[in-house]
């Protein structure tokens, strides 16, 4: 039965182990913490099932936080990226659980950074709505994020300044996502029955 012989430093946070004087592997110091790793240890079949089981709990970890560290996602957003690395499905349940206890993975969160980041590039509230769920964003999170950004009717003023108040206009604003009533508030009123627009 292989006994830990020595566990070593090896780089920021993880720990080398060997196994009767050879070179056996490195793992997160979590890992090892967890599985109780100790010099003189025998792995018998169960110790190695436990470690096998916390070190896939610790890679699922950190490729969540890797994820997140890149962008800002959703739950389900995550929950994809893990299961395309081949993260379990126990695995990735631990792992959005334990970055929504420590604050790094919230819904709410993302979906009114995502809302204020679309409605910048002038997107109506429907593309928006879409794009949200698209992302995984679930009805719960993304009509507060719609609620909270500023009045679609005044985004689509503010853009018919800037672009001209015509029917080309009005058919922008209602390719991207922009309601008519928006529209119909946003354009010069005597050429609100001549536009020639349809909202997709």
């Amino acid at each position: 039965m292989p006994r830990v012989t020595a566990l070593r430093p090896a780089r920021p946070g993880r720990v080398l182990v060997e196994l009767d004087g050879e070179r056996w592997r490195t793992v997160p110091v979590e890992v090892a913490v967890r599985t109780g790793l100790e010099v003189g240890l025998e792995l018998d079949r169960p110790r190695l099932r436990t470690f096998r089981r916390e070190l896939r709990r610790g890679d699922a970890l950190a490729a969540g936080v890797r994820a997140l560290a890149r962008r800002d996602r959703s739950e389900q957003g995550l929950r994809g990226v893990l299961e395309r690395k081949g993260v379990g499905e126990r695995e990735r349940d631990e792992t959005v659980a334990a970055l929504q206890r420590y604050g790094a993975l919230d819904d709410g969160r993302f979906a009114l950074a995502r809302a204020a980041a679309l409605a910048e590039r002038g997107l109506g509230d429907a593309a928006i709505a879409f794009r949200l769920e698209r992302d995984g964003v679930d009805q719960e999170h993304s009509a507060p994020a719609l609620a909270a950004l500023e009045p679609e009717r005044e985004r689509a003023a503010r853009l018919s300044e800037r672009r001209g108040t015509g029917a080309r206009t009005a058919r922008w604003l209602a390719a991207r996502g922009f309601a008519p009533e928006s529209i119909e508030t946003a354009i010069a009123p005597s050429e609100g029955p001549e536009l020639g627009y349809e909202n997709p």
